[in-house]
């Protein structure tokens, strides 16, 4: 049976901006309960103002467990949590022997440290009232992997890793857990980043969409653009020097290389603070 969003909670992460403001706004014009983390709190209750009724903010750091905890107390009005979209996520970009190791550090405590806190803060409530519903947003990168992406790469494969297991760990308990795998997004975090060839630009809305289907109706894993999954598995499925062909001839290989410093700049300066 397909759920009704409107009888549902949920907890986004990253929702001030983005994938996480379009989900948000999704689900509350669909008359959702929607919490919005981030840690910029000021933009995050203006984001919850502007959507309107239902839409809740607080100060969320996804990487500290203590704010996790502090979160869910601010929160705690609205309920129990039915969905929890972990979706917050930074990507710095460049060559992996140039990247300073607080950069490394604070990839992976966002992306994959902050996946593992939020399930650890919000599944225990979930298999107490025996349902509830993980949605994971990792990345295309998180399957097939970029140069100058290295550690972006690492902690989204880390993701897909995480979902997976949890998925058998926490299924039996009446707890869903799903991994969206978006390819590059027209948003901040991919300022200035060129599409491959022949890949129509996804929007933050195209992954919102995905998102709620699957919230919906829950699957292990989905990509956006949907297409996109099929092609990626058979590629992989095939001998190295033949992935080598492809990228190159779907200009792939260097897509992180090629992104205009320029047009990241302000990103790059934020991700990396």
């Amino acid at each position: 049976m397909s759920r009704d969003i409107s009888t549902l909670t949920f907890i986004i992460t990253g929702g001030a901006r983005g994938i996480g403001r379009a989900t948000a706004e999704r689900f509350a014009r669909q008359g959702a309960k929607v919490a919005i983390g981030d840690r910029d709190a000021d933009l995050a209750r203006t984001v919850a103002q502007e959507i309107g009724q239902g839409v809740v903010a607080a100060e969320l750091d996804v990487a500290d467990a203590a704010s996790w905890a502090a979160f869910l107390t601010e929160i705690a009005a609205i309920g129990p949590v039915d969905v929890l979209v972990n979706n917050a996520g930074i990507m710095p970009l460049g060559s992996v022997l140039k990247e300073p190791d607080e950069v490394a550090r604070k990839i992976v405590d966002v992306n994959l440290h902050g996946v593992i806190f939020g399930t650890k803060a919000v599944a225990p409530g979930m298999v107490e009232r025996g349902r509830g519903h993980i949605v994971n947003v990792a990345s295309a990168v998180g399957r097939v992997a970029v140069a100058d992406g290295a550690t972006y790469s690492a902690s989204k494969f880390a993701v897909v890793g995480f979902s997976e297991a949890t998925r058998a760990e926490l299924e039996p308990q009446g707890v869903d857990v799903s991994v969206v795998l978006p390819a590059i997004v027209q948003t901040e975090l991919a300022s200035g980043v060129p599409p491959a060839r022949g890949m129509k630009p996804v929007t933050a809305d195209d992954v919102a969409k995905v998102i709620e289907s699957t919230v919906r109706r829950p699957k292990p894993e989905l990509w956006v653009p949907r297409w996109s999954q099929g092609m990626a598995k058979m590629t992989l499925s095939m001998p190295r020097f033949v992935q080598r062909g492809m990228a190159k001839a779907f200009k792939a290989d260097n897509v992180l290389a090629d992104a205009d410093s320029a047009a990241r700049a302000a990103y790059e300066r934020r991700a990396r603070d």
